[in-house]
């Protein structure tokens, strides 16, 4: 076992450390199972994960494939459908929202749709599926992402997923619920939040290794900074045992 780590697993764990015990996590195919899963077993072990196809409460002992995988059911506390998650998220019983996207703005607004005219695009992506009612309807949306001036930028192509729109008050003009929105954005480089009182994405904290400048260099529109940027901790050994034994021991996502 060495205390190496991938850009992969170092993305898993910190994504994992924003994820709170006690509380309801939407959580997507992909690095964010993984981090769901590690974070059961870490600190938070009352972590409620709820997935698109209707698993609420499993216990992630083996990594599902997909979020309609019968493993996301694995000794839950309701197996339902689609309607009834997509549901519970618009009465606001989801408080966190883990999403991807090919782009993102410096509001948070997300691509996963296509890359160019949505008419005649250069690239078709997989689209919405749930991305849309979950960046709609969980209080708080983390964006999962690798940084690069391709994904951040000025102007995303297609909102699939809204963020805080064009600025202060634009979810609330176009009927979302208040106090919603983004909250974080983690990537290989840094976690970033949003500033209060313009919407606009913010550097907290930088990864080990990762300058100020390469966040910058890596970023398609101004990022705002916070008054402290603090440094982001390496996996520690303990997460990197359980991620490779126990989460992902086939090494399918990490």
């Amino acid at each position: 076992m060495t205390n190496q780590y991938s850009p992969s697993e170092l993305l898993i764990c910190l994504a994992s450390r924003v994820m709170e015990d006690g509380t309801t996590a939407f959580i997507g195919t992909g690095i964010p199972m993984l981090a769901a899963s590690l974070a059961q077993n870490m600190h938070a072990p009352n972590l409620i994960p709820i997935f698109e196809f209707g698993g609420t409460g499993a216990i992630l002992e083996k990594l599902p494939l997909a979020v309609g995988d019968m493993r996301t059911y694995n000794k839950a506390i309701a197996a339902s459908g689609i309607c009834d998650i997509m549901e519970t998220a618009q009465r606001g019983f989801v408080e966190f929202g883990f999403l991807g996207g090919a782009q993102i703005d410096c509001y948070g607004n997300l691509n996963s749709t296509v890359i160019g005219d949505h008419k005649n695009p250069k690239v078709r992506l997989p689209g919405s599926g749930g991305a849309n009612d979950v960046g709609s309807c969980c209080w708080r949306t983390i964006a999962i992402m690798r940084h690069d001036k391709r994904r951040f930028i000025e102007k995303i192509d297609f909102i699939t997923t809204p963020g805080y729109l064009s600025g202060p008050g634009a979810r609330e003009e176009a009927g979302l619920p208040a106090n919603t929105g983004p909250y974080r954005v983690v990537t290989n480089l840094c976690v970033m939040g949003y500033d209060d009182h313009t919407k606009r994405m913010k550097l907290l904290s930088l990864n080990p290794g990762v300058s100020m400048e390469n966040v910058i260099e890596n970023t398609g529109f101004e990022l705002l900074m916070a008054d402290e940027i603090t440094a982001n901790k390496p996996p520690t050994p303990e997460e990197l045992r359980i991620l490779r034994q126990q989460v992902d021991p086939d090494g399918l996502y990490r």
